[in-house]
């Protein structure tokens, strides 16, 4: 098979007829869109990362960093993003959990001009229909979910105020989130989300960043039932619960 075309020639000939399947496959075989797609992808952990040294350092607010990385994920192109990650790879033969979400560890590759040493932490979550991420809230985080796969009813709230034993919530957010789409949090706004799959398979990336604020309490999750009483102006009196507890109720 010669390649040796006029440009003339070239111009009369589809790229379909082209690329035959076998040429394809010898440009895979030779990862010949490899370091292309790794760049590409790469690229926008890179500015994921550099925004969350800013949130971090003081040098954007919170909700700031919300909006950014919104529009940020907003741009993601989802089958680079698949390969980068080895998705088919990290999720072949998966176990789901009867209760609540599968976290995977995804193995960046290493890629020229992204940092090897992440501001931010990340995992998959990989779900069975009917399985949450269940309601939870954080203290001194900022989060990010992009939809890798399958479908979500996602639910968030605004975490109003700490009252002993419970807190005062209000919706936000109560939606149907698809492949591609995404959603933030953090300590000033959609503070508490719950995640529940409604397909048959679903998965989530997750990215965190810890301890945002290096002058209050250390980070971590804390655990509510979004059922609760209900008060004036659209409010929700919601019971402190344990990790065993909600995923009992909502896993």
């Amino acid at each position: 098979m010669t390649l040796d075309l006029s440009r003339r020639q070239f111009g009369q000939q589809t790229l379909g007829a082209l690329l035959t399947y076998s040429l394809l496959q010898t440009l895979v075989a030779r990862d010949a869109f490899g370091e292309e797609m790794k760049l590409l992808a790469a690229k926008w952990l890179k500015d994921l990362n550099d925004l969350s040294n800013d949130v971090k350092g003081k040098k954007v607010k919170q909700t700031d960093w919300q909006a950014k990385v919104d529009e940020l994920l907003g741009k993601v192109d989802l089958a680079d993003t698949l390969k980068f990650l080895d998705f088919d790879k990290l999720t072949a033969d998966i176990q789901f959990k009867d209760q609540g979400e599968l976290s995977l560890r995804a193995k960046l590759p290493q890629v020229e001009g992204l940092p090897t040493n992440l501001v931010f932490g990340h995992q998959v979550f990989a779900l069975a229909k009917d399985r949450s991420v269940v309601p939870h809230g954080h203290n001194n985080m900022a989060t990010a979910f992009l939809i890798l796969g399958g479908t979500f009813q996602g639910r968030h709230y605004d975490r109003l105020e700490d009252v002993g034993e419970h807190f005062i919530i209000r919706p936000t957010i109560d939606r149907q989130f698809k492949t591609g789409e995404h959603s933030t949090v953090s300590d000033h706004n959609d503070n508490i989300h719950w995640f529940t799959a409604t397909s048959e398979r679903a998965f989530i990336f997750n990215i965190h960043v810890m301890n945002v604020d290096p002058d209050k309490q250390n980070a971590g999750r804390v655990y509510l039932d979004p059922n609760g009483e209900k008060l004036s102006d659209n409010r929700i009196k919601a019971r402190r619960v344990s990790a065993g507890e909600v995923y009992k109720l909502y896993g």
